[in-house]
């Protein structure tokens, strides 16, 4: 009996030992299903290598012309890994790859078949839903822009904040105060600026036809002269050119928070029945919508930062929200090549949110057709 248990406990040792060396020899073998093959959909000069991994150490991937020999290390894949990129590859040159150890070279795992041939395509198949979806998105174009020109209304609904413009000119106009417009702190390099000059033109000639006074104080330079510009064209635009003056357009200073200690303190002295605050806002946002609404004034703003909106909501009386700002154009001038643009990207949205929630409900049924139609690479 005194000798069973030794024989034993060397038993189990040994069946200890053996796993662990049966671990390290599978371990010599861990790489199955070695592919190479050219990348699809590509500009060329790319080869891509699967395979199934099993190894617990990096890899090393090397690649020759010959099949044989010349073999060069091009890179490295981590434990793990199961596919490498070679985009230093020549197009039109043949190539062969081998996997190996990283600490053992010599030590080869894989040899792919050949040669590969790298090639350069003119279309990327996996893109073919977002070319239909440009093409859709032409077709609309084109189809509403048409349509709006023989004359047919459009439908656009209504955005509070632009159909209340005649409403705040006209509150000034009665009360005879003024009115401010604030076009943002950015340049015109900003597409927001140049959305709240649209607007701006369009305030301008309501102003003179309505006989209203108006100011618009600038923190640009470049966004000064465009404004200028822009008013007294709208006044020529009214047909009263002669009450166009220069004043009515001005250059403050081009630093953020001085800009908002002079237009503020105007708007206390002054008190305006109206301000407009359209444009790119940071944070003199709070400052200037609070200071108008002490003042009593009525307030329009605008803007697609989404960081200032909750500002200007609680502290305005209408606010454009975000592409509301982009669309005062179409709807303020309801020119048929924007209401026809317009139009057509309403269209899309609409089309992407239903195939979004049969997506979601065909997900909730277990088939995942709708989301790999959407993917791309």
């Amino acid at each position: 009996m005194k000798r069973v248990f030794p024989v034993f406990f060397a038993a189990l040792l040994l069946a200890a030992l053996a796993s662990v060396l049966a671990a390290q020899g599978g371990s010599r073998v861990p790489v199955s299903g070695f592919e190479a093959r050219d990348t699809p959909g590509d500009e060329g000069h790319s080869i891509t290598l699967t395979w199934q991994s099993q190894a617990t150490a990096m890899l090393v991937v090397m690649r020759s012309t010959s099949r044989d020999s010349g073999f060069e290390i091009i890179g490295d894949a981590p434990a793990g890994e199961a596919v490498y990129v070679d985009v230093t590859a020549e197009d039109g040159t043949g190539y062969y790859y081998r996997l190996a150890s990283a600490t053992e070279v010599d030590t080869l795992y894989a040899t792919s078949a050949g040669p590969v041939v790298s090639t350069s395509n003119w279309f990327r198949t996996q893109r073919v839903n977002t070319l239909i979806l440009t093409i859709l998105l032409f077709v609309l174009v084109v189809g509403f822009i048409q349509i709006a020109r023989r004359g047919k209304e459009l439908f656009i609904r209504q955005i509070a904040g632009l159909s209340a413009i005649d409403e705040a000119i006209g509150r000034a106009t009665e009360m005879g105060r003024k009115m401010f417009y604030i076009p943002g702190i950015l340049s015109l390099s900003e597409i927001q600026t140049i959305a709240s000059l649209y607007i701006l033109g369009h305030v301008a000639k309501k102003a003179a036809t309505y006989g209203a006074t108006m100011e618009c104080p600038n923190i640009d330079p470049l966004t000064f002269s465009a404004a200028r510009e822009t008013v007294q064209q709208a006044y020529m635009e009214a047909g009263k050119p002669d009450q166009f003056r220069e004043d009515m357009v001005t250059y403050i200073t081009y630093d953020q928070f001085a800009y908002t200690a002079s237009v503020t303190g105007k708007m206390v002295r002054e008190r305006p029945a109206t301000n407009f605050l359209i444009g790119s806002f940071f944070a003199e946002s709070l400052i200037l919508a609070e200071t108008g609404q002490s003042v009593g004034a009525i307030q329009i703003a605008g803007t697609a930062e989404i960081a200032q909106l909750p500002f200007f909501v609680t502290t305005c009386d209408y606010t454009l929200i975000g592409e509301e700002l982009y669309a005062a154009s179409a709807y303020l001038s309801r020119e048929p090549l924007l209401l026809g643009t317009i139009k057509a990207q309403d269209t899309i949205k609409a089309i992407l949110m239903i195939t979004m929630a049969a997506g979601i409900v065909a997900l909730a049924l277990g088939s995942d057709i709708i989301p790999r139609l959407l993917e791309t690479h």
